[in-house]
């Protein structure tokens, strides 16, 4: 499987960091080598957030991700400040219900998801996160199902089980938007 970079980046309270975490529990159901580094302002709700995670086949040197081959922005700020660090080739989603820019980069893929929108018609307008991360995994491939779901299950509190379901449900939701 590829080696993979991702900076998830948006305002705190948007679920940015746990969206991280469930890409590097993934990367540890697939026996990878993994690394998450988490970044907040000084107020974490409301402040920017944003995390870099690895996935590698090998041991990685440095946690922290300044050329992401992908990237998840769920507002302004973290548009303007991440756009251009993604290497060509790389993948990008935007929750276009948040973020109101549109990229002139030709040489990366682009998917304009309305992730904040999409969670809220459907009724779980906490998981815009896991809407991005769903629509990152149908556009990547950067683990298997198996593994996604596992992580999700992990990194759901054991005191909120019927979490699970829900987030499951953002994944599929995502996935499908990124059709």
């Amino acid at each position: 499987m590829k080696d993979w970079n991702f900076v998830f980046a948006g305002f705190g309270g948007q679920g940015i960091l746990f969206a991280g975490k469930v890409v590097a529990y993934a990367g540890m159901a697939g026996e990878r080598e993994v690394s998450w580094l988490p970044s907040y302002g000084p107020e974490m709700r409301g402040g920017t957030a944003n995390c870099s995670v690895c996935l590698s086949s090998r041991p990685i040197g440095s946690p922290l991700v300044l050329e992401p081959d992908a990237l998840v922005v769920m507002n302004n700020p973290s548009y303007d400040k991440f756009i251009d660090t993604v290497v060509p080739g790389g993948t990008v989603v935007i929750d276009r219900a948040l973020v109101d820019r549109r990229t002139a980069r030709t040489d990366i893929t682009a998917l304009y998801v309305p992730a904040t929108r999409l969670a809220q018609e459907n009724g779980i307008g906490k998981l815009a996160n896991l809407i991005a991360l769903g629509a990152l995994w149908k556009a990547t491939g950067f683990t298997t199902a198996e593994a996604l779901d596992a992580a999700i299950v992990k990194v759901v509190p054991p005191s909120k089980p019927e979490l699970v379901e829900l987030n499951r449900r953002a994944i599929r939701i995502g996935a499908e938007a990124a059709e």
